[in-house]
């Protein structure tokens, strides 16, 4: 007698554990080592905008969340990320490749695309402050000009997501 096997069957005999079960988004260390780096970066933008503070005698509490300035909240996120694979699958996997790959991306277009795009804003607005007040576009709302790092805010970025994740990983 031949047996029938079925879909139920197949799912049933079958343990998956749940994509959004507590314990493994609990236990993920790429993922904790990630949202750790990228949280302590924007933090640590508070401390790293001193000029401004001193300038305006005021905190800019918008660094908590915006982007571009020291450190690099980008790259030390997907460092973090790469970094924190590498650790727990070792390096010869594709996890850690992708994640490796990812991370150049971003940090390239941090310190390339995204800066000069805050460079060109500043002039920009520079531009619009000069136009006369009849012009339609003089009071036009000015482009946020803080949109990418420095090749050393990259680098700081970067640094941290790394110490974040063997950190993590010793803990």
């Amino acid at each position: 007698m031949d047996e029938v096997f079925t879909v139920a069957d197949a799912s049933s005999s079958r343990s998956t554990p749940s994509l959004l079960s507590s314990s493994s988004i609990g236990t993920n260390l790429p993922l904790l080592s990630a949202f750790l780096a990228f949280a302590i970066a924007q933090f640590l933008k508070l401390f790293t905008t001193c000029q401004y503070m001193f300038k305006e005698k005021r905190w800019d509490s918008r660094r908590l969340y915006g982007s571009g300035g020291m450190p690099s909240s980008h790259s030390a996120t997907v460092t973090a990320l790469a970094v924190a694979i590498g650790l727990q699958e070792g390096i010869g996997g594709s996890s850690f490749a992708l994640a490796v790959v990812l991370a150049a991306i971003v940090m390239y277009d941090a310190s390339g695309v995204r800066l000069h795009a805050g460079q060109q804003a500043v002039v920009l607005n520079q531009i619009v402050c000069e136009l006369p007040p009849e012009h339609p576009l003089s009071n036009v709302r000015p482009l946020r000009e803080l949109l990418g790092h420095t090749p050393l805010q990259v680098v700081a970025g970067a640094v941290l997501g790394c110490i974040v994740s063997y950190l993590m990983r010793n803990s």
